[in-house]
């Protein structure tokens, strides 16, 4: 994959992560805020740095791919991974934002891993997860087409197709691209 994948919306692009993102990383993960419905990530620069290193391995072998979000000048806004492929299936999180980020930097991240992951990845559909009480993502989530396929006492577990994702660009694209 390209080290970068631009040219799909008009502010942001995606970067692959390396190793001198994981200052970057760290703050966003955390960030008392921020990883409040994200998995526990321990405040160590040198683990930081080695957990990247084997995602790295697992990016070569095409499992996975972590970006950084990033506007044209090469301004750091947030992450966004691609990762757990099942089948005809992608999932897609770890998705951060820098707090005071402009409001279209989610927006056009999360119609960038569509694209990505439906289009050069070639899935027919998504998955994923969002902790319960984090209602801001959830909404997003459906109001974009995501749909609710179960839940646990932690989690509810959303569902995409890629035509929902086509008929959500249709309406939605034109303001982004």
């Amino acid at each position: 994959m390209d080290n970068i994948v631009g040219n799909i919306t008009k502010h942001v692009r995606f970067r692959l992560i390396d190793a001198g993102d994981a200052d970057f990383v760290l703050d966003l993960r955390t960030d008392p805020v921020k990883s409040r419905f994200i998995s526990f990530t321990e405040n160590d620069i040198d683990a930081q740095k080695k957990w990247i290193a084997s995602y790295k391995e697992r990016e070569k072998e095409g499992l996975e791919y972590y970006f950084i979000i990033e506007d044209y000048k090469s301004k750091r806004y947030g992450t966004l991974r691609l990762y757990d492929f099942r089948g005809d299936s992608f999932c897609w999180g770890s998705w951060l934002m820098k707090q005071g980020s402009p409001y279209y930097v989610a927006i056009e991240s999360s119609f960038m891993a569509c694209e990505i992951g439906f289009y050069l990845l070639g899935f027919c559909k998504s998955h994923g997860d969002v902790r319960k009480g984090n209602d801001s993502v959830l909404n997003y989530h459906l109001h974009f087409g995501g749909v609710i396929t179960g839940e646990d006492e932690l989690s509810y577990y959303l569902g995409y197709t890629r035509e929902r994702y086509e008929e959500i660009k249709k309406k939605c694209m034109r303001f982004f691209c």
